[in-house]
């Protein structure tokens, strides 16, 4: 395992380097859209007698849990370090409608897609399980800032927007990941579950997630207050994503919302008052190196396990009936409702077009989806999760700055 994450790094290394030198994509779209090429044109050179190098490239990738990688481990991290940046004061005054996005509006689109993909697929005569078919829903609704949010920056967005569509982010991905533990346990039992025993679940999870994320924040927050190490103080946040991620996941509360409690505390009152401006400068640091890191080795995994991908016929219909599906899902979810109430969202006009566009998903719906239990079911979910994270990268991620830039062309963003 240990061998297979240094060529991984290396690999991912070498791909930045050129991208960097040559491409000048944002960084995860630049190594992904390399890593994709790549293993297009090994698959492309199976049937003139270079199968081998197929073969080769999945016994790598089977040899990587990437559901156990991201799920147990990177994600975590990435979290942590994406809330750590989090104002909190902004927060604070766009938590109505970041709740209602990150709630209400995944809830909505893991029902729309589901039913919708399930209703699609058998028109086109390739049906799917509604079980399968709603955890494809609930696993698809997160989205990933990761690849837009600096595009966005560099776009100059206008500030209440980009909190919206940074806190949206951060917490849906934890509410997704309830939403599917609760289509996963349909599948496995074979029925759906009752509505008390799914509210109690997401309640159990959701908000005792919340709370165990601000016990243990706290208790961070405490041990930087006392001393004064830099050094020490990174360990101490270290040891709270790795140690209180696990500890989440054997309480069986939602670690995704309890490291984006703990990183929003730890980066805004533990930045204030815990920390001295050496501290704070190494720290931000640390964990900005931590994030390139795993964000650039995290997408490359993405472009690389295309060859891993099952095509039963008819995959291309499918697949772009399904995109379209999510396309309009987060347009009826995010983008309706804040162009009819956009004094109430506080968001200027044509937010709601930007924030549909930017509803990029990522590497957490690729694991999620390679969770499923094996059998056709999931291969058709694994390449329906694939079809619609590559075009939500490939084609929203590299078109959403300008759509920014000319719908608030003549706006005072700043």
């Amino acid at each position: 395992m240990l061998d297979a994450i240094a060529l991984v790094v290396a690999f991912t290394a070498l791909l930045a380097w050129v991208n960097a030198r040559f491409l000048r994509l944002p960084t995860t779209i630049g190594v992904m859209t390399m890593a994709l090429l790549l293993s297009l044109a090994i698959v492309a050179l199976g049937p003139l007698g270079f199968g081998e190098l197929r073969r080769y490239e999945s016994a790598f990738l089977h040899s990587i849990d990437f559901t156990g990688v991201l799920l147990d481990g990177m994600l975590s991290l990435l979290l942590f370090a994406g809330a750590l940046h989090i104002d909190l004061p902004a927060l604070r005054r766009h938590r109505g409608p970041i709740a209602v996005l990150a709630v209400l509006g995944t809830i909505a689109s893991t029902a729309i897609i589901g039913w919708g993909t399930w209703w699609c697929l058998e028109l086109v005569g390739a049906s799917l399980p509604l079980a399968y078919c709603l955890a494809f829903g609930a696993l698809i609704s997160p989205t990933d800032p990761i690849a837009v949010l600096g595009v966005l920056r560099s776009a100059r967005v206008p500030e209440s927007l980009e909190i919206t569509i940074a806190g949206e982010s951060l917490f849906n991905d934890g509410v997704g990941v309830v939403l599917f533990t609760i289509a996963l346990g349909a599948i496995a039992q074979g029925e759906a579950p009752t509505l008390s025993h799914a509210a109690t679940l997401f309640a159990r999870e959701a908000l005792g997630g919340a709370a165990y994320g601000l016990a243990i924040g706290g208790i961070a927050y405490a041990m930087l207050r006392a001393i004064d190490d830099a050094h020490v103080e990174i360990l101490v946040t270290l040891g709270l994503v790795l140690g209180g991620y696990a500890l989440a996941q054997a309480l069986h509360v939602s670690g995704p919302i309890a490291m984006v409690v703990a990183g929003v505390l730890i980066g805004n009152e533990g930045r204030r008052t815990a920390m001295s401006d050496h501290t704070r400068s190494v720290l931000d640091t640390f964990w900005a190196v931590i994030d390139e890191i795993l964000n650039a080795v995290l997408f490359v995994l993405i472009g690389l396990e295309v060859v891993v991908l099952v095509l039963p016929d008819g995959w291309v219909r499918a697949a772009s009936i399904v995109v379209l599906i999510v396309v309009v899902s987060r347009a009826i979810t995010a983008g309706v409702p804040v162009h009819l109430a956009r004094a109430w969202f506080d968001l200027p006009k044509g937010a709601g077009r930007v924030l549909t566009w930017s509803g990029v998903r990522g590497g957490i719906s690729v694991a999620l989806a390679l969770a499923l239990p094996p059998g056709p079911a999931r291969d058709v979910v694994v390449l329906l999760t694939y079809a619609t994270v590559m075009f939500s990268i490939l084609v929203q991620g590299l078109t959403v700055a300008p759509l920014a830039r000319r719908t608030f062309r003549s706006a005072d963003v700043r």
